[in-house]
């Protein structure tokens, strides 16, 4: 028997999680804000190609479970998917691609009758965002890292568990499920910390992630009973 499953982040950009001088070039049209994601997903290659999201981390995974409820193989599937940003200057528009680091795909881990699998996805956008920063060198134009770093369970009798291990400070990150449901999202975002510090090795690409604070999203029937 063969169980799959998947746990999928989906990052954005809203109005209110810029402030100060750097909120003018979404102000004035040169770069934009996103509008929410939907709460639930049926192609994440559409919501792509409508320039939805800047990236998304799609983590889906399987083993295989013999008659005795024992695992005898599993492995990856999925990946990443890296949006692009368009520049607008008067009539004239540029898309930039975003620059996708390397899939990290941590060594599965494996327990009695369970299989846990660990994916960091992210990179950063391809257009130049000049800004002081909080260490030497003290100014850079490339922009900072982006990443969300997942994990997923699979147990041999058909479970699975979804986790966020990490997250960077910005942007807003929403989590799914694996039939698209919208079930967590990022409870901050915190655009001052991410623009100082999260550059060159201060990433999982340098072995640094950074805990996310992540709160379970009600459901429709969680919502009714509550006001009942």
């Amino acid at each position: 028997m063969r169980v799959t499953s998947s746990v999928t982040s989906v990052s954005w950009i809203p109005s209110e999680a810029i402030s100060g001088t750097m909120k003018l070039p979404f102000a004035i049209g040169v770069t934009h804000w996103d509008p929410p994601p939907p709460d639930e997903i049926e192609d994440l290659q559409a919501l792509r190609a409508a320039d939805r999201f800047r990236f998304a981390n799609e983590l889906r995974a399987w083993i295989d479970v013999d008659d005795g409820g024992r695992i005898t193989d599993a492995g990856y599937a999925g990946g990443g998917h890296v949006g692009s940003t368009t520049i607008r200057m008067g009539g004239l528009s540029r898309t930039v691609d975003a620059v996708a680091f390397p899939e990290l795909q941590h060594e599965p881990e494996h327990g009695d009758c369970w299989v846990r699998f660990t994916q960091t996805v992210g990179g950063r956008t391809g257009a130049p965002m000049p800004r002081k920063v909080n260490r030497p060198p003290f100014l850079q134009i490339t922009a900072p890292t982006v990443w969300t770093t997942l994990a997923l369970t699979l147990h041999a009798d058909g479970t699975a568990q979804r986790e966020v291990v990490g997250a960077s400070p910005f942007p807003r990150h929403w989590i799914y499920d694996d039939e698209g449901r919208l079930v967590q999202k990022s409870g901050i975002t915190d655009f001052k910390s991410w623009s100082g510090d999260n550059f060159g090795d201060w990433s999982p690409w340098g072995d640094r992630d950074q805990e996310a604070i992540i709160a379970d999203v009600e459901s429709a029937l969680d919502v009714s009973c509550r006001r009942s």
